[in-house]
């Protein structure tokens, strides 16, 4: 039976989303739901895996396949310790950090584990590609101006990545002989200078830069220690209020570009403010990463699933083009990006990475 399939898991809270590939084919795709009550029973994120590595398999053989044809297994990777870009081999040592949670709990830390997990029993070897938690900023973009506070490297690194690579490709160099400014525009936003194909500097995308449709962006500080010593809120409030509450969630009420350019066509004034505002923010942004590169810009990159609203992407190439060709390459497929690492390795383009070599 010939090993010519590569198994790609990518778990959110409540699914998980599978695929089977044939070298750079998709041969099917599945979004495996979970109902609340199912993992409400399990203690911690991780402690779901067998039950979500059971599925996955009950699937994968209802479809007509078994894991004696598969050559890789690959998960979204997770909250890891922070680490350079790459396709990673899967070891024991990256298990128990996924386990206990070195950065926190998040359901793509069960990507790995299930992973392994079912590439063991196939007798072959599971893989992440560029995790959250990839860091390869310059020492410099760390320092925040208070020295208990440091600037993290927190981004939407598998989507930037993969772009950048199918990019530099259309331009018939590598990766690493560019300067690019990569936006990932989505539920967050992701503003990434990659200096010859590193990502030396980035806003965090829960805290800092651009407001977003669900985060408030960077704020003024004073004001926002006012508001967490007002008594008002708790401090889970007003992480709400930055994470998940902020941005064109609360002026406009909604998370949905396509809603608010809705309500634009339809003559809301304020839905205009505030959605120009967030071209206007992303477009700052961009322009401050330019400094990083010195100015030497091969290309700005808008991606995400933002970035097919021709609305926002013409007004921030208006205010950006200037530094550099904009390219607008809109979407985010994690299921081909995670593919395409995994690829890259098999096809000797690229080596694996250990874990345990790399991290900080």
């Amino acid at each position: 039976m010939a090993r010519e399939y590569t198994l790609v898991i990518n778990p959110g809270s409540t699914s998980t989303k599978v695929a089977v590939f044939k070298g750079d084919e998709n041969v099917i795709q599945k979004n495996l739901s979970h109902s609340p009550e199912e993992v409400d029973k399990f203690q911690k994120i991780t402690d779901q895996y067998e039950y979500r590595r059971d599925i996955i398999l009950d699937w994968f053989r209802t479809e007509g396949f078994e894991p004696a044809q598969l050559q890789a297994v690959v998960g979204r990777g997770g909250l890891l310790k922070p680490m350079p870009s790459g396709t990673y081999i899967v070891t024991d040592t990256m298990i128990e950090d996924l386990k206990i949670g070195i950065q926190g709990e998040h359901a793509s830390n069960l990507g790995g584990i299930i992973a392994k997990s079912i590439a063991d029993a196939a007798g072959i070897k599971a893989y992440i590609v560029d995790p959250v938690a990839v860091d390869e900023f310059d020492d410099i973009a760390g320092i925040s101006g208070m020295p208990e506070i440091n600037r993290r490297s927190l981004l939407h690194a598998l989507n930037i990545k993969a772009v950048a690579y199918r990019v530099a490709k259309e331009m018939k160099k590598e990766v690493n002989e560019l300067n690019l400014i990569m936006a990932h525009l989505g539920g967050g936003i992701s503003i990434v200078p990659l200096r010859n194909g590193k990502m030396v500097d980035a806003n965090n995308a829960n805290e800092m830069g651009p407001l977003s449709p669900e985060r408030s962006g960077g704020l003024p500080v004073g004001d926002l220690a006012k508001l967490c010593f007002s008594g008002k809120y708790t401090l889970a409030e007003i992480k709400k209020k930055i994470t998940g509450k902020g941005g064109l969630v609360a002026y406009l009420g909604t998370n949905d570009a396509r809603e608010v350019e809705e309500k634009i066509n339809n003559g809301n004034k304020q839905a205009k403010l505030v959605y120009d505002a967030m071209g206007y923010q992303i477009a700052k942004e961009i322009g401050a990463m330019a400094t990083v590169l010195e100015g030497k810009v091969d290309a700005i990159v808008l991606t995400g699933g933002i970035a097919y609203s021709k609305m926002l992407t013409a007004y921030i190439e208006e205010r950006v083009s200037f530094i550099a060709p904009v390219i607008v390459k809109p979407g985010e497929d994690e299921m081909l990006a995670l593919n395409e690492g995994v690829n890259r390795v098999l096809s000797g383009r690229e080596t694996a990475k250990i874990y345990e070599e790399e991290v900080k």
